[in-house]
């Protein structure tokens, strides 16, 4: 197969505060027939995800920045349309981080085949993918949970947060989440099992985590960073962990990042708060996919998925959904 026209997104310039349309360039490119090995797959989701803002920055993180002019960064699932490597075949669907465009080449050696027989696609992209991993390794390897704690999480609506609280609950812990709204909260409690869940945008965050965890707060999960984290560290148990997923309330600042003014807490309370990259535990997402996979045939987790329909031209939009809050679960852009 030659000559298929594929649409890209670039990265133009580096945004400063939220990103904006001229941080973009739509590009057209031709691929050509494939070498020997190669695979071109068609895709068919682009996971939205908070990490992406910070991609764009010039600046040392976990993960080399996305260059200017390089196809932005994106983990996605799709079909393989054709193949010259012997591990594919035309009609696999795969997952890899292959970013913004409506096809890839490559060799495939980091693209991870699925079974959409087993769960559709957007179960591996969203649930059993990074967002699955990030819950999994974050909660139980950082945080190590005891049957019977209480779990704080901000971003409990969200795609991790939500995962997060679910497995929590399958270890026995008590659950108390921190999400936008009435609906959002009504959903984590009635639909996933939470116990209870704290709406942040009624400003009563104090007294409501205190009503909601009397005792304490055994392991703080963070997505959001800021004021919510330094609210939730006045709430600490004797030898808490905090556990640094996120902090999507600071990646559009233009001034340097809130940090937690109510840090002596940890010291107070002997507690200790650390950051985590799932990326770290790539050698292990096997065994947590597969126990990930039990607990939804046995219920006990469920994921959410907010897809949007569209084309590499709305990702800058749908991107911006995340920081305004309007997702409700996994995001990801669905290309027609």
């Amino acid at each position: 197969m030659t000559n298929i026209a594929n649409k890209k997104l670039t990265l133009a310039k580096r945004p400063v505060g939220d990103p904006q349309p001229d941080n973009w360039a739509l590009e057209t490119e031709t691929i050509d027939g494939l070498a020997e090995g190669e695979v071109l797959v068609q895709t068919a989701l682009l996971s939205i995800d908070p990490a992406m803002r910070g991609w764009m920055n010039e600046s040392k993180s976990y993960i080399r920045p996305v260059k200017i002019g390089e196809v932005m960064r994106a983990l996605a699932g799709g079909k393989v349309i054709e193949s010259r490597n012997p591990r594919f075949t035309a009609g696999d669907y795969v997952t890899g981080a292959w970013g913004v465009q409506e096809y890839a080449k490559g060799t495939g050696d980091e693209w991870q085949k699925v079974d959409t027989k087993m769960a559709p696609l957007e179960t591996y992209v969203g649930t059993l993918g990074l967002t699955g991993m990030t819950a999994y390794f974050g909660l139980l390897d950082v945080g190590k949970p005891q049957a019977g704690e209480t779990v704080l999480i901000s971003g409990a609506a969200g795609a991790t947060g939500s995962m997060v609280g679910q497995i929590a609950k399958v270890k026995g812990c008590r659950v108390v989440g921190i999400a936008g709204g009435a609906e959002k909260c009504r959903y984590v409690v009635e639909e996933l099992g939470f116990d209870a869940c704290v709406d942040y945008k009624e400003g009563r965050l104090h007294a409501e985590i205190k009503k909601h965890c009397p005792e304490g707060i055994d392991i703080f999960f963070d997505n959001v960073g800021g004021e919510i984290l330094n609210i939730a560290l006045a709430h600490l148990r004797l030898k808490a962990r905090v556990i640094i997923c996120g902090a999507i309330s600071q990646y559009n600042n233009t001034t340097a990042p809130e940090g937690p003014a109510n840090y002596l807490s940890l010291l107070v309370n002997r507690a200790r708060m650390e950051g985590f990259v799932v990326l770290d535990y790539a050698s292990r997402y096997a065994e947590a996919g597969a126990e990930m996979a039990q607990w939804m045939m046995q219920g006990k987790i469920k994921g959410k998925n907010h897809i949007v329909s569209g084309t590499v031209e709305d990702f800058p939009e749908t991107l911006m959904m995340l920081f305004r809050g309007e997702n409700f679960g996994k995001l990801m852009l669905k290309l027609d």
